[in-house]
């Protein structure tokens, strides 16, 4: 049975298996699709209006001591691979 109207998920996995089963669009993370673009299992839509995303940014205050955990989270992030 499909479902009437707007379907609504909070979970990655959950927008990605309905989109799969031909429920409709979704917006997902470029990295957890790429097979199924591959495969051509998806296809992607609106491609002008989803530039990539550089990745996130912390913002913190930098007058301040921070505490050893806040600095090797810190550390941890800036220097990712």
């Amino acid at each position: 049975m499909r479902p009437e109207g707007q379907l609504v998920f909070n979970n990655v996995a959950l927008r990605l298996n309905a989109a799969l089963a031909g429920f409709g669009l979704a917006y997902l993370p470029e990295d957890q699709v790429q097979t199924h673009l591959a495969d051509g299992r998806l296809i992607r839509v609106l491609a002008d209006w989803c530039p990539p995303f550089s990745g996130c940014h912390l913002y913190h205050p930098s007058r301040r001591q921070p505490t050893p955990a806040f600095a090797l989270l810190v550390d941890a992030l800036r220097y990712r691979d």
